[in-house]
């Protein structure tokens, strides 16, 4: 772990005042419709070759490329929750309930109230619900006393890491569902779009396939699905600094967000897959910065924390994978030496 530093101060502010010079903040509203309309068709098309197939069971290959297209899907709601797209707040909640709600069946509101707390203090154990106790732990006072089944879990974390990720999916709609069932009085048209997504999805896969082939298709979309957003998101923070909360309260914005995140390199490919999140600390400085534009961000972020002294750590996705899963490795540790 990095030792914590010194107070900085406002020296955020030279930063973002160079980030709005370079137009980097500025939307990119008829990208953003392009990009949408671009997978919509594309779904579209994938769906279509689902009913021209049939009841085949190479029609669950075609799983694999609708769980890639969910998650292109899922990563415009992200922007829309980000008001990255366009001016109007309205437009942005309805952009996302369409995508979270309507096409993926994943509360919106939900995910902006998770997401937002993230965003606010990022690998805060007591306030960033991504690093809280559950399955899966980050620190050693989680993983103390754990016993039963979530301390073989925790003994084993890095080893089943990615296999959970499979369930992840499933995990998003029922803790959604679970969040808007709860406030049902304000959340109508939420779990109106839900009850939507559900019928229509069943629906679609029971009138072309057999049963056992609509069960299939509909655990492999998910499984790819869950592994594939976990995926993108897992390598940006887990193993990075972990501040307690005398150090979360005298660090600055610069601080929180940069020394908390890794970037992930890898090109065109990698930018792609990943949706351009792999520019993490750029993302989480200006959350409000279209994806598109993070790339041309990073080398002016990376600058200027060179030259102001501050860590900033950019790596391979397999040397991102190899950091958090050793951070969750050296976490059970205490349990596997007491087992």
């Amino acid at each position: 772990m990095l030792s914590s530093p010194p107070i900085r101060g406002s020296e955020f502010s030279p930063l973002l005042r160079e980030i709005k010079a370079a137009g980097l903040l500025e939307r990119r509203t008829a990208a953003y419709a392009m990009a949408i309309g671009l997978n919509v068709v594309l779904m579209a098309v994938t769906w279509a070759a689902i009913a021209t197939i049939g009841a085949s069971w190479w029609v669950v290959l075609l799983a694999v490329p609708l769980g890639i297209l969910t998650t292109r899907a899922a990563f415009f709601g992200h922007d829309a929750g980000h008001q990255q797209i366009g001016s109007s707040r309205k437009l942005h909640d309805w952009i996302g309930m369409l995508h979270g709600n309507l096409v993926l069946g994943m509360s919106y509101a939900w995910w902006n109230d998770k997401h937002n707390r993230h965003h606010a203090n990022p690998n805060h154990t007591d306030k960033d619900p991504d690093v809280g106790e559950g399955i899966l732990v980050w620190t050693m006072e989680q993983a103390e006393g754990r016993e039963g089944l979530f301390g073989w879990l925790t003994r084993n974390q890095a080893k089943v890491f990615f296999p959970l990720l499979t369930l992840e999916g499933f995990n998003l709609k029922v803790s959604s569902i679970r969040f808007l069932l709860e406030r049902r009085r304000t959340e109508r048209v939420e779990l109106a779009l839900i009850v939507a997504h559900l019928a229509v999805y069943f629906a679609a896969l029971f009138l072309i396939l057999t049963p056992g082939q609509a069960i299939v298709f509909a655990l492999v979309h998910h499984m790819v699905f869950g592994l594939h957003l976990g995926s993108v998101f897992a390598p940006n923070h887990k193993g990075m600094e972990m501040p307690d909360p005398e150090a979360a309260n005298s660090w600055g914005h610069l601080e929180k967000q940069v020394l908390t995140s890794r970037n992930v390199n890898g090109g065109l490919v990698t930018d792609w897959m990943m949706g351009g999140l792999n520019y993490q600390i750029e993302h989480h400085l200006f959350p409000s910065m279209p994806r598109a534009n993070l790339r041309f961000a990073q080398p002016i972020v990376q600058r200027y924390c060179a030259s102001i002294g501050m860590p900033y750590v950019t790596t391979t996705l397999i040397d991102s994978y190899r950091m958090g899963l050793r951070h969750m490795h050296e976490v059970g540790s205490e349990l596997r030496a007491n087992a």
